[in-house]
């Protein structure tokens, strides 16, 4: 497994990490034990890196991962954990609460859940703006002196507040939605963090799943999120999918995946940017991994330019009212 540091004061992980959200119901049924054979499966192939939020599933995901490493062994594994969203018994959304009372609360029960005396990784899910960052990253620090929390990240938050939680204690890495379809961190965003030492985590890679080459208009079902996500209706998904269309060309010729150029595309973006693979199932991780081994020329990534050029997508990442809480967005809107 190659290995890439997280930010310039960061652990080593693994050049790709596990985003377990998919476990827990977000895009549909889940499947318990295929869940927990894809942790193990990844951990065996040498990832490092296994990705949660204390409100996936209200809790069930970080049950899940806890339940894996019974087996799997905690010292093999670097935990980031994402707190924040409040959620209620019917699975709404019901905003968030980064007040240091709550950060500590948060951090209690994601300890129990996950079975771990300390979280290698924690961080916001978004900006609070009832609550300055400097008073969530402040706490953070504290608990990172006591000994339960090990780095400090941030997730979807623009330049001016990745500055200000920097200068409070520094930042391992900034985890956001990074892919050929959505580039918005490229304006400054990456700048920032490159300016400060602070790595990348990059989600929704595949985003969501749309541009990994298995998405068709009869994919999602019931509970699945892309069954509302913009990218997802209408006419903008038609026109997403000829971008994934004009992709799969390309990795034909190089006798690769679709998925497998989108992810390696991301990787070749820096070396201080790890892409977050949301495999739930083990054939998924085996493609993802193959993704480490493709190597793209500067003719590959001139021709993947062409296919999908900057800014092409159709359709914003989330709808309005979420597009709202990225503090990571409001730049460019």
């Amino acid at each position: 497994m190659q290995i890439r540091e997280l930010g310039k004061n960061g652990p080593q992980v693994s050049a790709i990490g596990l985003g377990c959200m998919g476990m827990s119901g977000m895009y549909g049924p889940s499947d318990r034990a295929e869940g927990i054979a894809t942790i193990h499966a990844a951990l065996d192939a040498g990832i490092n890196l296994l990705d949660t939020g204390d409100f996936y599933g209200s809790g069930h995901n970080e049950m899940l991962i806890g339940e894996a490493l019974k087996t799997a062994g905690r010292d093999r594994t670097l935990i980031s954990v994402k707190f924040g969203a409040m959620r209620d018994p019917a699975g709404g959304w019901t905003g968030y609460d980064a007040r240091p009372a709550a950060v500590r609360n948060f951090l209690a029960y994601s300890l129990q859940r996950l079975g771990v005396d300390y979280i290698d990784v924690y961080r916001p899910a978004r900006l609070d703006p009832n609550v300055p960052i400097e008073e969530t990253v402040g706490v953070i620090a504290d608990l990172v002196k006591a000994g339960y929390v090990r780095h400090i990240g941030l997730s979807e938050v623009g330049s001016a507040t990745i500055r200000r939680a920097a200068a409070v204690h520094p930042i391992t890495d900034l985890q956001i939605e990074y892919s050929l379809i959505s580039r918005g961190i490229e304006d400054d965003i990456l700048a920032t963090c490159r300016s400060l030492g602070i790595g990348i985590t990059a989600y929704g890679v595949l985003s969501r799943g749309l541009i990994s080459g298995h998405w068709t208009k009869e994919s999602a079902g019931k509970g699945d999120f892309r069954s509302v996500s913009p990218r997802f209706q209408g006419d903008n998904v038609d026109r997403n999918l000829a971008l994934v269309e004009a992709l799969r060309q390309i990795a034909t010729a190089k006798g690769v995946s679709v998925a497998q150029i989108a992810i390696a595309w991301v990787a070749a973006q820096g070396d201080d940017i790890v892409p977050l693979i949301g495999a739930r199932r083990r054939d998924r991780l085996d493609e993802a991994l193959g993704a480490l081994r493709v190597t793209l020329s500067a003719e590959d990534l001139a021709a993947i330019e062409r296919a999908v050029p900057k800014g092409a997508a159709a359709g914003d990442r989330y709808g309005a009212a979420q597009m709202a809480h990225l503090d990571s967005e409001q730049a460019h809107h």
